[in-house]
């Protein structure tokens, strides 16, 4: 399970995002809103805030996304249950909030909207929130036994635009090679051998960089800390 933190100041933008019939949505929870529609929904976030009318970020969106192997066995009323205990954790509690779920997508996700003014007109913190929720996402995905995404794994390369396809095939040129090389030298010998030297010179020229005139060292270096590798096998 992953989590994505965003903050803003109406309400209106993220509930039409989020029950928006073009992506298939699904109201799955619901707490403090008029549901009738989505001017009621919107309105209601809009009368708490006024509660507090001197915080500007106002509103709370967040997305959990789960794999897809597990579509299956994930109904709406567990997906509700899992994002009630992500919040509880959060702090996210006696606060208005939303919960929808969507469908334009391979994987299973919902959107949270909450109202950063809970119901006594406190202010919902978000220090360090998304530190937060990286470690309480990692608690869930064990407690309930989901599967960790594998990362960089889980990228559908025809998908990719540059210059994130140019980092893809760096990173699995380099993966290949930093299994099997236990030092500098032999990576980068191998690596001469492999398309890495040639998709730098010809693709990255974004990187604002010229790749031949640079050191071998120095290129690999460079790239290991671009694509989020911090070392290689000693």
């Amino acid at each position: 399970m992953i989590a994505k933190i965003m903050k803003g100041s109406g309400f209106k933008g993220v509930i039409n995002y989020i029950l928006d019939p073009k992506t298939g949505t699904e109201l799955i929870d619901s707490s403090g809103v008029r549901t009738e529609s989505i001017n009621h929904i919107v309105q209601s976030f809009i009368d708490q805030t006024e509660l507090n009318p001197r915080v500007g970020k106002v509103v709370g969106h967040i997305s959990l996304s789960f794999s897809a192997q597990e579509s299956p066995k994930l109904s709406n009323e567990w997906m509700a249950k899992v994002a009630r205990e992500h919040m509880e954790k959060m702090g996210i509690k006696y606060t208005q909030y939303i919960i929808g779920r969507h469908f334009d997508k391979e994987h299973p996700h919902i959107h949270i909207a909450f109202n950063r003014i809970n119901n006594k007109g406190k202010t919902i913190s978000d220090r360090n929130d998304r530190f937060r929720s990286e470690k309480i996402c990692k608690e869930l995905t064990i407690k309930y036994g989901l599967y960790f995404a594998g990362g960089k794994e889980q990228v559908k390369e025809h998908r990719l635009k540059e210059p994130d396809k140019t980092k893809h095939e760096i990173y699995q040129a380099l993966k290949a090679e930093i299994a099997r090389c236990r030092d500098w030298t032999t990576l980068l010998s191998h690596l001469e051998s492999r398309i890495l030297v040639s998709v730098l010179s010809t693709k990255a020229t974004h990187r604002k960089f010229k790749v031949l005139s640079l050191k071998r060292m120095a290129i690999v270096s460079m790239v290991l800390r671009w694509i989020g590798i911090s070392a290689i096998p000693r």
